[in-house]
């Protein structure tokens, strides 16, 4: 079930004696991680670069339809912009929930795969009622070959304060982020008509209310404050990660291993 929505993946609940796991780690690993798992090792279709890994972590190249460990083997699994990609979401879901007691989930959302859409992506993603609803992308009505990622993930997020508070303030606008504990509720292709209705119809002003429901100026003004504070940390982690994660080239030289 759902517990929380976080600022983002920087914000997480793990403890320092816990053992994470990352699925799809790609090129912009978490620095909390243990051990990441990559399926693409060869081809950067599904990402934005190269794979690159930190010297303390543990490579295991699988499928995360499929991952390689036992039952709740992981105290925490994170899964970041990777749900959007899959052949088989019901699977790869189970899988996460199968390996790990809790853990992080984060995609685009509706309104974020419009905006900056990836053509490897093949579901929109919409968190409705604590659920993550997966509609598949060639169903959906509306133009998603214009792309306005560099106005909205390269730009506006690097020189404007107010659009960063926005980001995070606003819960889910750009990206589901979704912490869970023991299962992740979902729903694929959903054919009850209230669920569909949100990725098939225009919006009303009471849907736009279940997915953003309006919030009292006390609280508007705490989750600004709030969010202010992260940016602050974000700046601090930052400065006190003294060494970025190196090429997959460089992590196997050192590890003395070949794949």
């Amino acid at each position: 079930m759902k517990t929380r929505t976080p600022f983002d993946k920087e914000d997480l609940r793990i403890k320092k004696n816990e053992r994470v796991l990352e699925v799809g780690s790609g090129h912009n690993p978490h620095y909390r991680s243990d051990v990441i798992v990559e399926k693409f090792i060869d081809s950067n279709d599904h990402r934005c670069g190269d794979v690159k890994i930190y010297p303390h972590q543990t490579f295991v190249h699988a499928d995360g339809n499929d991952l390689p460990f036992g039952d709740k083997e992981f105290d925490y699994v994170i899964c970041n912009q990777v749900l959007e990609h899959t052949e088989d979401p019901a699977r790869f879901i189970e899988e996460q929930c199968r390996v790990a007691k809790r853990g992080y989930m984060e995609t685009p959302s509706l309104i974020g795969e419009f905006l900056f859409p990836k053509a490897s992506h093949k579901w929109v993603i919409l968190e409705i009622d604590d659920k993550l609803v997966l509609f598949e992308k060639s169903k959906m009505p509306g133009n998603y070959g214009n792309n306005y990622g560099e106005l909205f993930l390269n730009y506006l997020p690097y020189q404007s304060l107010p659009y960063k508070l926005l980001w995070f303030t606003e819960g889910n606008i750009m990206l589901n982020r979704y912490e869970w504990k023991d299962r992740i509720d979902f729903i694929v292709n959903p054919c009850d008509e209230y669920y569909s209705s949100f990725f098939t119809q225009k919006w009303t002003r009471e849907m736009t209310g279940k997915l953003f429901p309006q919030r009292s100026a006390m609280t508007e003004m705490h989750k600004v404050f709030q969010a202010f504070l992260h940016l602050m940390k974000l700046k601090t982690k930052t400065k006190w990660r003294k060494h970025p994660p190196i090429p997959m080239d460089e992590y196997l030289k050192l590890e003395n291993k070949s794949f």
